[in-house]
């Protein structure tokens, strides 16, 4: 999948999802890592689009970690 702009490095998914495996032996490979790449690279992606919207609405100029705060329950909830 050629993608324009930020994305996840596969090793970088691969490597943070294997911390939280519990059997050592499960791996990530292939198309399913690129899909949850993806899927990483979305999620980010909406949730700095909200937050933006937010940090706007209340008038800022930068998104803070306040905005992203604010945006988080709904975001989760969305996807």
């Amino acid at each position: 999948m050629a993608q324009s702009g930020a994305t996840f490095k596969n090793k970088t998914v691969s490597e943070t999802l294997e911390q939280h495996f519990q059997d050592k032996k499960v791996t990530v490979k292939g198309t399913a890592l690129e899909l949850v790449a993806e899927l990483l690279r979305i999620f980010t992606k909406e949730a700095l689009s909200r937050a933006a919207l937010q940090a706007k609405a209340e008038g800022d100029a930068s998104v803070m970690t306040e905005h992203l705060e604010k945006i988080l329950v709904q975001l989760l909830l969305d996807m």
